[in-house]
């Protein structure tokens, strides 16, 4: 797509495919839980997205996942500390992880659209969790530290927040949206 992003009928059509998937597996996710947080079975179509349909619908799709998120109460935890923070911090995250998988990959796309889709799956679960984890710095901290207890609060936030989930959602991402955007490119040329 160009600079000014025309969305032809195709492109709105898997935006809005994407989007309900979006909201179904968040939905399904919120039920597979490492830890305290739910694993975002939700990256795997923003970079579908990313891949497909560029990155202004990218953004929306990261924008729709962090809407579920707090609608669904995943985020209740947070939403008790600081209501407003937790709501920038949602948002914010799950809008920056599309809006960067889509510049990454269509950065790369022309080189070798492989390695533009793995590095677009890579860096939506590292964009999602880094804002995740400044955030948190700047809102929750002193909650971290309680919740830590005893435990060095880096540490809790990194092996016990965030360690498992950030790694399985790096896993999923790198390994089903290859195979997805293949699938998907040779059901188009059909």
């Amino acid at each position: 797509m160009n600079t000014k992003q025309k969305f032809d009928n195709k492109t709105l059509a898997m935006g809005a495919v994407l989007t309900a998937i979006v909201i179904v597996l968040q939905y399904l996710g919120s039920f597979i839980h490492l830890g305290p947080f739910s694993v975002s079975l939700v990256l795997l179509p923003i970079v579908i997205g990313a891949a497909l349909c560029g990155t202004a619908i990218a953004t929306w799709l990261g924008f729709v996942f962090g809407l579920v998120v707090l609608i669904s109460g995943d985020a209740a935890a947070f939403l008790a500390v600081n209501a407003v923070g937790t709501v920038i911090t949602v948002l914010l995250k799950g809008a920056a992880a599309g809006f960067v998988a889509g510049i990454v990959y269509k950065a790369l796309a022309n080189k070798n659209k492989l390695v533009a889709v793995v590095a677009a799956a890579v860096a939506c679960p590292v964009v999602n969790t880094g804002i995740f984890l400044i955030a948190t710095r700047v809102f929750f901290w002193s909650t971290i530290k309680e919740w830590a207890g005893d435990m060095n609060t880096v540490k809790f936030l990194f092996v016990g927040l965030v360690g498992a989930n950030f790694l399985v959602e790096l896993a999923i991402n790198v390994i089903l949206s290859p195979t997805a955007v293949k699938l998907i490119d040779i059901i188009k040329k059909k």
